[in-house]
């Protein structure tokens, strides 16, 4: 009984010290500054007052409201001698959530080649270290028939543009916020500092059916989940002619410390004659911001809480105090950054007794040798584990083990992979693996334990629009199988981004090829083979599929080529797919500058004539060797598809065609076969160019002349009839400037060329 005793006392000592040690407060602010304003904590690198704050972080609070009695408010100077009001600050999000002023404005639209606009700036800070949060807030535009146009101010970032319509005039306005029916919404580009919002009418939509003017339209940057909650209220009152009842909206912004030396209150080096940055709590690490690598953020390490830009600011977590949490079914025991769990043992017995004098005595040599790494490991396997299922049935996972399980072609196809056969296949995701990236991901070499060579695409955003597109290319190539669309094998879906696993191929893009510096330029019969086997699998998508797919986002960074220069076209994270009896689609304008069709940039509506158009630019590319958007002599922004157009109508297809071509062409001592095919091609990509889509070819017909061409059996006239004289066209000849500017009803220079790559 004596030895129990002395145990059960050092036992209670051990868990008491430890206990006393996580209670101790954490610091949230420099010593003798305020850690609140009304309700709402203030931690450093934000501060009240002078020298709490951090360089740029600095608040003030509301006094005066305080003195009327009412609670005092928290707020943030801008640039321009405004404030804004502050909700929340959260240190491990890096964001700060304000109030933003709301913009009601009226405009007026018509039919005319006029029309009038409305712009607002927004009230928040136009530099420093505050972005708008691209992940948590969106660009929202109520009216009808308008585009909303988000333009940074005074910095390199992207851009935004959404547009709403209304069918049958102001009676119907079913559909979600995102169906782009009286309203629309779309994510906000990274990087943006303050900004302005441009609403501009739509005009020549009497086709569609609607309304070809409105009275008001309102549209501002929101938080997702207020707006999410409010929209349809606001849509209320927009149906009925009314102003919002709210003249603020929630905005969340994202922080990051700037590494600058003169008044910095961290310390920015860790020895002489370096710049490193070091975090000023223990237990805390940093990360600098992938936009620009002098901004870092700190963050406490796993185990430990607070606030890791004060000294001792990061506390270890008392996880036996969150059963919920950390659960434990016998005796709880904190430790530094983790706890341990020990099995219910009767004291009474001697090898409990040995254990409790081991543990009390003891502890620190015995867990940081045996016991550690071993609980650490098994608890960050179950944390893991539970993780990935959460992850798995986040990303649909069961609803695509059902499409797999109902159709037998699509299982023998492909299979969903787990996590650890594609950590086998990367060697976990090894640098050395790496093919190549951007800025939504990053594609790795892997071999899978059948010996294959696949591609595997692990996308860096995370956001849920990435999610949705994700599992719309799963659902369209799941359903496709043509020798040039490139094979899905399956995907991984127990990571937070599902990961894409793909065939190989090693000859890398289109694009690469054409403007790339590749010493070995393409040759005229394997450019034309290529135009011929990308047409040939969008004439699949959009007529042989077993369901019709339009593709959206035709480029030549799309199409690659495999060792035998085989063309495969692939990224079908934005394409749609529609029923036979549709047309068209109404929807969110998506794609690429300098390939997207303007009819469909117009009029919101997707049809495969769209994907015809962005063809026609390729086969410029192919002709040209020009990238779809260059500088010109004046240093203006030109799209290659204006440019190709005016010089073919104008018939100086000489002028622009690529010298690789004419000199292949001298060499073989066939000009004249060899020029007429490259102007039966550049009167084809003419007719895919033309701006009415209705003017335009099928992609039938397209592939169709692509293979006379290339048997080389049809003379010029016969072929250039084929394109100018089809059934579904109507023949109309260009000649002289004055029948193209009649045609061109806008100038695709001053408003088509000025819109940005739309967000993806």
């Amino acid at each position: 009984m004596a030895y129990t005793t002395i145990g059960a006392v050092v036992f209670q000592l051990l868990v008491t010290t430890t206990t006393l040690s996580a209670a101790a407060p954490t610091p949230i602010a420099l010593p003798g500054c305020p850690e609140s304003c009304g309700g709402i904590q203030v931690p450093y690198p934000f501060g009240i007052g002078d020298g709490c704050s951090y360089h740029g972080f600095n608040l003030t609070c509301d006094d005066e409201a305080h003195h009327h009695q009412t609670p005092p408010k928290l707020f943030m100077a801008t640039d321009n001698g405004t404030v804004v009001q502050v909700l929340n600050i959260s240190l491990p999000d890096g964001t700060v959530r304000v109030r933003s002023k709301l913009s009601q404005s009226s405009i007026a639209g018509s039919s005319s080649s006029s029309s009038n606009a409305s712009s607002s700036r927004s009230d928040l800070p136009a530099d420093g270290p505050f972005t708008v949060s691209s992940a948590y807030n969106w660009l929202v535009a109520f009216g009808c028939n308008i585009v909303a146009d988000l333009t940074p101010y005074g910095n390199i970032a992207e851009g935004s543009s959404c547009a709403a319509t209304c069918i049958d005039g102001w009676q119907n306005f079913a559909g979600p916020s995102c169906s782009g029916i009286a309203r629309c919404r779309t994510s906000v580009g990274r990087g943006v500092h303050s900004y302005t919002i441009q609403v501009t009418s739509l005009i020549d939509r009497n086709s569609m059916g609607a309304s070809t003017s409105t009275t008001w339209a309102a549209a501002f940057v929101a938080e997702q989940g207020w707006f999410s909650a409010n929209e349809n209220a606001m849509l209320y009152n927009f149906t009925n002619w009314l102003p919002f009842t709210v003249e603020s909206v929630p905005v969340v912004l994202e922080w990051w410390l700037d590494l600058i030396r003169d008044g910095a209150i961290l310390p920015l080096s860790v020895g002489p004659n370096t710049t490193d940055f070091r975090c000023l709590s223990l237990h805390s690490s940093s990360y600098y911001n992938d936009l620009n690598y002098d901004r870092r953020r700190c963050n406490c390490s796993q185990g430990y809480e607070g606030n890791p830009y004060i000294r001792d600011g990061c506390r270890d977590i008392d996880e036996c105090q969150q059963p919920d949490v950390y659960p434990c079914h016998g005796t709880c025991i904190n430790m530094p950054g983790t706890y341990r769990c020990l099995a219910k043992k009767s004291v009474k017995s001697l090898p409990g007794l040995i254990t409790i004098i081991a543990v009390s005595a003891g502890f620190g040599l015995l867990f940081s040798l045996l016991g550690v790494a071993k609980i650490t490991n098994k608890i960050k396997q179950r944390r893991a584990k539970k993780l990935r299922r959460k992850f798995f049935k986040k990303n649909h996972g069961l609803l695509l083990q059902q499409l797999i399980s109902s159709n037998k072609d699509i299982a023998e196809r492909m299979k969903i992979f787990s996590l650890e056969e594609l950590d086998q296949a990367t060697n976990k995701f090894d640098q050395n693996r790496i093919l190549g990236g951007g800025g939504h991901g990053t594609v790795y070499k892997g071999i899978l334990s059948d010996q294959r060579v696949v591609a595997i695409k692990k996308s860096k955003i995370v956001v849920q629009r990435e999610i949705d597109d994700f599992i719309n290319e799963v659902v369209i190539l799941s359903q496709t199988n043509h020798r040039n669309v490139v094979k899905l094998y399956g995907c991984c879906l127990e990571t937070e981004v599902p990961l894409l696993v793909y065939e190989f191929i090693s000859n890398g893009t289109l694009s690469f090829h054409l403007h790339g510096q590749n010493e070995n330029p393409l040759k005229w019969k394997d450019r034309l083979r290529i135009a011929l086997e990308t047409a040939r699998a969008i004439a699949y998508l959009h007529s042989a599929a077993s369901i019709s797919v339009l593709h959206r986002d035709i480029k030549s960074t799309n199409i690659l080529l495999t060792d035998t220069m085989t063309a495969k076209v692939s990224d079908f994270g934005a394409s749609r797919s529609i029923s036979i009896d549709e047309t068209g689609i109404l929807t969110i304008i998506q794609g690429t500058y300098g390939y997207l069709d303007p009819e469909y940039y117009y009029s919101s509506r997707l049809t495969e004539k769209s994907d015809i158009y962005s063809f026609g630019v390729i086969l410029a590319e192919l002709l040209t060797r020009v990238t779809p958007v260059f500088s010109s002599e004046t240093s203006e922004r030109t799209s290659l598809a204006s440019y190709f157009v005016s010089f073919i109508r104008d018939n100086r297809l000489s002028d622009i065609l690529d010298s690789q071509i004419v000199n292949e062409v001298i060499l073989v001592q066939s000009l004249t076969v060899g020029a007429e095919d490259a102007k039966v091609v550049a009167k084809l990509a003419e007719a895919c160019l033309r701006l009415k889509g209705e003017e335009r070819p099928t992609m039938r017909q397209v592939e169709t002349t692509l293979e006379d061409v290339q048997r080389s059996k049809v003379q010029l006239n016969h072929q250039i009839a084929r394109v100018s004289n089809s059934n579904t066209l109507k023949n109309q000849t260009y000649e002289g400037s004055k029948c193209y500017e009649g045609t061109r009803q806008y100038s695709l220079e001053k408003e088509f060329i000025q819109s940005s790559e739309f967000p993806r």
